[in-house]
């Protein structure tokens, strides 16, 4: 099945900079079936140990995380860039594969001890759910997984995140990115 999405899933040559492949989920969430099929996945794997919310980082984690929250009947919060949240919030910096950024979480998002399963599109470098991650802890929520779509395993973004829990439906490594 993981090949099934694989094939659904838009590669970019040279796109945010040259140099960098760019895989476009945004073809998978447009193709009703791949869709249906990456969502399916992630719902059985949480149906049995449901967390209390799902996290979802901007902007195509939100899709994810919504999706999984509405399927689940569990909440729904979002991580953010700077200055788009209304209310008081908690910043994290981190590193990309191509420069830096910043995150930030409504102070009141996750109450302290909810299960929370933090949800992106894809993992590269690990830096964006790490610091989603830090974000979470600050506010008391327990971690039980962070769960994405794509995972480039040849970014070590894994190891970075070597204390949770990670979960990804399609990988892809160096020799299939030189292909």
């Amino acid at each position: 099945m993981p090949e099934e999405l694989k094939k659904s899933i838009r590669e970019i040559p040279d796109f945010p900079k040259k140099g960098i492949l760019f895989y476009d989920i945004t073809t998978l969430f447009s193709h009703a079936g791949s869709f249906r099929r990456a969502m399916d996945m992630l719902i059985y794997r949480y149906i049995e140990n449901r967390p209390d919310l799902f996290v979802g980082i901007e902007a195509r984690g939100f899709i994810v995380a919504s999706a999984l929250a509405y399927a689940l009947n569990t909440g729904v919060a979002v991580v953010r860039k700077p200055g788009k949240l209304p209310f008081r919030t908690f910043k994290q910096s981190y590193d990309l594969e191509y420069g830096s950024n910043e995150v930030e979480i409504h102070q009141d998002a996750v109450a302290p001890g909810q299960k929370v399963v933090i949800v992106d599109d894809l993992i590269a470098t690990g830096g964006t759910l790490e610091a989603a991650g830090k974000l979470v802890e600050k506010l008391g929520g327990d971690i039980m997984e962070m769960a994405c779509i794509v995972e480039l395993n040849f970014l070590d973004g894994r190891e970075k995140l070597g204390k949770y829990k990670l979960h990804s439906l399609v990988t892809y490594d160096s020799e299939e990115v030189k292909k």
